[in-house]
């Protein structure tokens, strides 16, 4: 059993290395798998590598982060059920000895609690990162409340393209999605527009994924009385608004946070049922030991939806 793993370890923000770190030993609760795929979160991460996550129990520097990876079972603890060569995913892992692990899912070897693990069928797929998003996106979508799916999404990045899916696989129909960057116009199941051009001002459901602490203020004038928005992006800042718009149309704000087991369930039944098309999402591969230039492609070109590190070639 690996006593050690080669891992992307964030020093300090801002400064990243590929670099051996200590595993936890196994315990009867636990597996070892080997990871063949990671993927890198735009939102998540970007707030680790720039120093402005919020307070966040076990944030600290070295830390190893990550929590969409993909893999094969090495060894089982005594009380779990899964066997070696089983292919699961990983959201996240119980850490590491010697640095921090927030979520601590980027790296060859890791230790995680079985119960924690997803299996998955076949083979460890690429497109399968995505599992978290996609469980976030249904997450989002029920908050919104039962049989009710997005008339507006508000991103269209790789977290907004899900939500869309998602909806369009619940059920959704005439969506419309804002974005600001001209490279990400496109989207298969709904009209892309910047909110400028957008005429409506009678939306009822708007999830928005974009992060941006002004958002309320900007849909507001475009949402009817009674509506509903749902933040699901997450803000290193205050989420403000101006309160009387938002009075005149009695406006429910709504919070997603993380994904529970429900959640998941159902992302895994939509790939299962092939009613989501999720592989064009990929747009950026890497070898692990090239992280470095993941994470700056992943962060800083519009063109990049979903960056996956290659741990195979360790």
């Amino acid at each position: 059993m690996p006593h050690a793993s080669t891992a992307v370890v964030f020093e300090a923000p801002g400064q990243l290395s590929v670099r051996d770190v200590m595993l936890p030993a196994l315990t009867d609760q636990d597996c070892l798998v080997e990871v063949i795929h990671s993927g890198i979160s735009t939102g998540t991460e970007r707030l680790l590598w720039t120093g402005d996550m919020p307070a966040f129990p076990g944030l600290e520097y070295p830390l190893v982060p990550g929590y969409e990876s993909v893999g094969r079972v090495i060894e089982c603890g005594s009380a779990g059920d899964l066997k070696p060569g089983q292919a699961v995913f990983i959201p996240g892992s119980r850490g590491f000895t010697d640095v921090a692990g927030l979520f601590g899912g980027a790296a060859k070897y890791l230790m995680v609690p079985t119960s924690r693990l997803i299996v998955l069928p076949g083979e460890p797929r690429e497109a399968s990162v995505l599992l978290a998003l996609i469980a976030t996106a249904v997450h989002a979508v029920r908050r919104l409340g039962a049989e009710r799916t997005p008339e507006l999404i508000i991103g269209n990045g790789v977290l907004g393209r899900l939500v869309a899916r998602v909806s369009s696989a619940m059920g959704a129909r005439q969506m419309t999605q804002w974005e600001h960057h001209p490279e990400r116009m496109t989207s298969a199941v709904s009209e892309v527009v910047r909110e400028q051009d957008d005429p409506r001002r009678d939306y009822q459901t708007v999830i928005d994924v974009s992060g941006d602490v002004s958002i309320i203020n900007q849909a507001v004038s475009h949402m009817g009385p009674n509506s509903t928005v749902v933040l699901a992006g997450f803000y290193h800042l205050p989420v403000t608004f101006d309160f009387a718009p938002a009075f005149m149309r009695e406006l429910d704000v709504r919070i997603a946070a993380e994904w529970q087991l429900t959640d998941m369930t159902l992302a895994a039944q939509l790939l299962a049922d092939d009613l989501l098309v999720i592989d064009d999402l990929i747009t950026h591969r890497f070898a692990a030991l090239d992280a470095a230039s993941a994470y700056q492609e992943a962060f800083t070109n519009p063109l990049c939806l979903k960056t996956v590190l290659d741990w195979s070639v360790l």
